[in-house]
């Protein structure tokens, strides 16, 4: 059973002010939007504000904290948007199946060490060690629930090894919970798990006119049929719609979306069994 934790009293009265879907007063970091989108902003949706609420106290307690939802739902770009502002944020990009090299490697980068990583575990151990002691620190491991049981003793020796503990941000897919789960390590290291959920369709007609200016002149009844047609929920499908939007209005010459184009851009881009 996943559960959504509340907002740390630190942060309660700005996570009880922010309003969903309104528009963050500062952008995500460039690059972040998938596809980098012209035009895209940072909505404050259910699941940014409840990641910045679990965030905030497990930055405080300096321990785990584990987020789960399907892919799409804006897991990762909530994560890594909230980890920038709190900041001190080191945010880990690894192949597929990383072993503990990776992550020293991944760690020297994201924290810009001097020159090349020490081909030596120990040396390596020491420069990012003293590193992640220097300052309070948030380290976001993406697709976590891929990583191996060596990699996971590494995240608990530099947890245990940091005075005062280390921040760890593991995200995962939905599927990958029982993964997470099986690691008896987190048992004790974690302030919380957070499940973010898909759009509703409900929350469709709010969502996505905030997200671009595009869909302002698209009716909810029309947004909530594209949204069952082709995004469910899913940020991630929509911003790929809008990008393919935009991208047929400026071959057309339009000045706006109508239902025709809307459709020929669907069928175009929807290919079943291999959603983005």
């Amino acid at each position: 059973m996943l559960t959504t934790l509340p907002p740390s009293p630190a942060n309660s009265g700005a996570a009880a002010a922010a309003k969903p879907f309104a528009v963050a007063d500062i952008a995500a970091p460039v690059g972040l939007h998938f596809l980098a989108t012209p035009g895209v902003r940072t909505l404050l949706t259910p699941g940014v504000l409840a990641v910045q609420g679990a965030l905030a106290d497990a930055y405080a307690q300096r321990r785990f904290l584990c987020v789960l939802g399907d892919a799409g739902v804006g897991k990762t770009f909530a994560v890594r948007t909230v980890a920038c502002r709190i900041g001190a944020a080191v945010l880990l990009d690894l192949r597929a199946q990383p072993a503990p090299a990776d992550l020293r490697a991944g760690l020297h980068g994201a924290l810009q060490l001097t020159g090349a990583p020490p081909a030596d575990p120990g040396a390596a151990d020491t420069l990012i060690r003293s590193a992640l002691a220097a300052a309070p620190r948030i380290v976001v491991v993406n697709d976590a629930d891929r990583i191996s049981a060596s990699c996971f003793e590494y995240l608990r020796f530099l947890h245990d090894d940091t005075p005062d503990g280390l921040c760890m941000v593991l995200i995962a897919g939905q599927r990958g919970e029982r993964a997470l789960r099986s690691q008896r390590m987190l048992t004790t290291r974690t302030a919380g798990w957070l499940e973010v959920s898909p759009l509703t369709r409900d929350q469709i007609p709010q969502a996505v006119p905030a997200l671009h200016p595009l869909w302002q002149t698209v009716s909810p009844g029309h947004l909530q049929a594209l949204d069952a047609r082709f995004a469910g929920g899913s940020l991630r499908r929509w911003v790929l719609l809008t990008h393919h939007a935009q991208r047929a209005l400026a071959a057309t010459g339009d000045g706006e979306l109508d239902l025709r184009l809307l459709q020929t851009v669907v069928n175009r881009i929807d290919t079943p069994g291999r959603r983005p």
